[in-house]
This record gives structure tokens, sequence and C-alpha cells, in this order.
């Protein structure tokens, strides 16, 4: 039978009372908390739903490995970043997980970066259509080019525009709508070509089967490198580090297991239990579409200023595009101490 936290709470001082050993009774209710996770903190989470931010999120969930560590989500899907700051800043979450959105509202003060997921090494990508007369990039000025503006598929875009000597304010019209949205105007047509991030790459190919693929984000690492991560909200920040702490641990673990010998049943778990809509071959395409480090390597890209790097020149997009103004630098917005303390070399 599971006792109750306030019964072994009082028994467990009683018997400490009795033998004249506190520091045994913390020991002892430190242990309970541990073996039978009471002291589980309930954690408000919003993510989206693309591998590249929910991977470790569901792996961690499944294997327990965030329940061990003391955190219990409170999960909420979102279709965009925008949405989730959103609804963050408002108050209705504690935490969430995207792309590269990590790096625009916290440049705006709202929010500090904490854990790092990974690297949208060819989760965005460039499709166009050829039968409409766009076969590249030449072919792209003066057309317009759906996306959804301030993501991972916004940045991406600029980044391919610009390496391909297009000015994305003045050689193409870029069309914002939900990436739902965006890709439906590619595929009916009202649009030659569009920005996207898996798994919304899968719509299109079966829909339009005869778009071709320009080009992907990894095309333009790690000059380009986008990073996504997870932010928390500033007051819970402050307030819950040993919280914070403990997501962290979970995450490494899931993480890891993602990474390690037992990879492919992982993933092959990950696709059954939260992608069935996806084949199996597709999603371990789109896993794969993410560059993902170890936790051990993510602690030391974060200890040499590497992750920090990354992290701002997303932002530097974000300053010009959406003319922030007086920008918090990532070497402030993200604060990899919780990281550094909680994941050992």
């Amino acid at each position: 039978m599971r006792l109750k936290r306030r019964e072994f709470l009082a028994s467990g001082v009683k018997a400490g009372l009795a033998a004249g050993a506190g520091t045994t009774v913390l020991a002892a209710i430190g242990q309970h908390r541990t073996a039978l996770g009471q002291a589980r903190t309930k954690v408000r989470l919003g993510y989206l739903h693309t591998p590249a931010v929910d991977g470790q999120i569901w792996t961690g969930i499944d294997n327990g490995s965030f329940e061990r560590h003391g955190i219990e989500f409170d999960p909420v899907q979102f279709t965009t970043g925008l949405e989730l700051f959103q609804a963050m800043i408002g108050g209705s979450l504690d935490m969430l997980s995207t792309g590269a959105v990590v790096s625009n509202f916290p440049a705006r003060g709202q929010g500090k970066v904490f854990l790092v997921n990974n690297v949208e090494f060819a989760t965005a990508q460039l499709w166009v259509r050829e039968d409409q007369g766009v076969k590249s990039f030449a072919d792209l000025k003066g057309r317009k080019i759906s996306t959804t503006t301030g993501t991972t598929a916004h940045v991406f875009l600029d980044s391919a525009l610009r390496a391909n000597n297009l000015d994305p304010a003045k050689d193409v019209e870029i069309i914002n709508q939900r990436m739902a949205e965006a890709v439906t105007s590619f595929v009916s047509g009202a649009v030659p070509a569009v920005a996207l991030w898996v798994p919304f790459d899968v719509t299109v190919k079966s829909k339009v089967p005869q778009a071709k693929k320009l080009v992907d984000a990894s095309a333009y690492y790690p000059k380009a490198a986008i990073v996504g991560g997870w932010v928390a909200r500033n007051d819970y920040f402050e307030k819950n580090r040993e919280t914070l702490a403990g997501v962290v641990r979970g995450w490494s673990e899931a993480n890891d297991l993602l990474l390690g010998p037992k990879a492919d049943a992982a993933i092959a778990a990950l696709q059954s239990k939260h992608y069935p809509q996806v084949e199996a071959p597709a999603f371990a395409e789109q896993f794969k579409a993410s560059k993902y480090f170890t936790a051990a390597e993510w602690r030391r890209m974060h200890a040499d200023g590497t992750t920090t790097r990354w992290l701002q020149q997303v932002t530097d997009f974000f300053v010009a595009a959406g003319n922030i103004q007086n920008p918090v630098p990532a070497s402030q917005y993200f604060d990899p101490k919780i990281y550094l303390e909680t994941v050992k070399a």
C-alpha cells in the first residue's frame, strides 16, 4: 500500500524523535520523496508537436525520467512558438519548449532560456513548384513565398535568400500564415513556394509529389545554426531553480536515451505512441533532420560559449526583422548555470 505523504512524515518524525536522530528523519524523508515520488512538482509546459521540440519531452515522460526527478508535466500543445510565448507571458504556462523563437522573446526581456534541445539542422525546408516556373532561387525573384514569420522557418528562409543574392524585403513577397495554412496555400497552387518545418513536409510530398525541395537548413550550418530549447517565465525562473534542475536531469536522461545504444527502440516508441500518423521510415528521417548532442556535449558547448553564439546570431535576425529596441543579449537571457551545475562533465 502506498503511504500518504502526511502519514509518512508524521510516523517518520515520531520515530526520529524517539531515537534522537533528527538527521536520520530528514534522510528518510528525502529517500521517501525520491522512492515514492511524493514530492513531484506539477509544471505547466507548453510545446510544439514536432520531434525536434517534443522528442525528449515524451521520451522522458514515457520512461519516467522526469518523474524520477520530481517533475510532473501538465503538457499543452500549441501550433507556433509565438502562441507559446503569448500564453507564457500571460501566465498560463510556467515554461515552454520551442524552436528559433527562443531567441526572440527573451531578447525582449520575456523569459529565460535554461535548456537547449537541438540544432534545427534540416528541419526547416524551402519547397517550390516547378510547374509554376520555379526551379531555382533565381526564379523566386518577384514571387510569393508562404511561411510563418518570426519562426524557425522564417529565420531559415532569410538566410537562404541572402545566401543566394536575394533581398527578403525587396526581391520576394513573404506571405505570413500559420504553417498549416501556408502549406495549404502551396498545395492549392496559390503560392509557388513555402518555407516550412517538418513534419509539414509530409503533406507536401503526399499532396504535391512533383514539388521540389530547393534547400534545407543544413546548407547553412554552423554559420547560421538555429537552436531550439526551453524557456521559463522570468518570475518562475527566479523562484524555482530546483524545479528547473529537476527538468534538466529528466531531460538529460531522455536526451541520451534517444542518442545511445537503445536509440532505435526509443525513436520507434516515440513514433508509435505520439506520431502514429507518420510512417516509421518517414519519422526516422524527420528525427534525423535535427542535430542532437549528448548531455555532456551540450555541457561543453554551454561552457565554451558556442550555445550563446548560436542563440545570439538568431537574435540578431529578430532584432533587425522585428525592430527590437534595446535587445537583451543572449549572454544575459541564456543562463547555463543550472545546467552546468546539474549535468556533470
